[in-house]
């Protein structure tokens, strides 16, 4: 906690021939925890906030943002566009320990989620199943959740420890994979959640987040308190494929490129 100090950045940026350069950015008046492409308009973005709030943005525009959801009574920690055809919906999780559904042309939340014991660190969308998102906290579980039905459809008592992060599978619509305080990444599958179906270990602190990769359905991508970024195969009998050490503190954020398939 560092109290008074305090506003965020959103720094848009572009790849071109001359590298990595700075498009846009906008100041909002608390940190900034999380961010989420429109997947219905190339130019709109959302974030969430240390004050509870969701923002929207415009990059075509120079100032913003567009609207400003405030419905969460503590830190907005997680935002999430839906991926599915035929819907454009938002979730956000936050440190209320309860997840919130929006509509970006509606004024206020669809809909609140409640059941989570404690924080709400990860709401990720399924990109198979429309109105089916997952929520990892810290009370130690991960949750799936039906946009469409009242109440949890899983509760999973993923790990012993606070859960930062979790992805779904690519390329199967019931694995998911969470990441914890307890430096373990562990494989869940819906059709039979008594126990993993995959354990990586390897990080020191902390793991921050985790990405499944778009190309290949065993392949994913996980970051740490341990400053470290690492590749996992969870197919392999030595799933380690590599871990990379070019940051020199914490390494909060991660995702892979749907567009160059090597890129991170």
């Amino acid at each position: 906690y560092f109290p008074g100090l305090g506003c965020g950045t959103l720094a848009v940026l572009e790849q071109n021939e001359a590298g990595i350069v700075l498009l846009r950015s906008f100041d909002w008046n608390d940190g900034l925890f999380d961010v989420t492409w429109s997947e219905n308009n190339e130019h709109v973005l959302i974030t969430s906030s240390g004050d509870g709030s969701l923002q929207i943005w415009d990059t075509a525009k120079t100032k913003g943002p567009l609207q400003v959801y405030k419905e969460h009574t503590q830190e907005a920690y997680s935002v999430d566009w839906s991926q599915t055809r035929g819907e454009q919906l938002v979730v956000s999780g936050s440190w209320d320990q309860t997840a919130k559904l929006w509509d970006p042309a509606v004024g206020k939340s669809l809909c609140t989620f409640k059941g989570h014991e404690g924080v709400i660190y990860s709401t990720i969308w399924s990109p198979h199943i429309p109105g089916c998102f997952a929520s990892a906290s810290g009370d130690q579980t991960l949750r799936v959740w039906d946009v469409k039905a009242p109440g949890v459809k899983f509760v999973i008592p993923a790990h012993q420890a606070e859960i930062l992060s979790c992805d779904w599978c690519k390329y199967d619509e019931n694995l998911l994979v969470t990441g914890a305080v307890d430096c373990s990444l562990k494989g869940w599958d819906l059709r039979n959640i008594r126990q993993p179906v995959f354990i990586l270990l390897g990080h020191t602190y902390a793991i921050r987040r985790v990405k499944f990769s778009p190309f290949h359905a065993t392949l994913l991508a996980s970051c740490s308190y341990d400053f470290t970024v690492r590749f996992w195969d969870f197919s392999k009998p030595n799933p380690l494929l590599e871990t990379v050490e070019h940051h020199t503190e914490f390494t909060c954020g991660l995702d892979l490129s749907l567009h160059n398939r090597g890129q991170v």
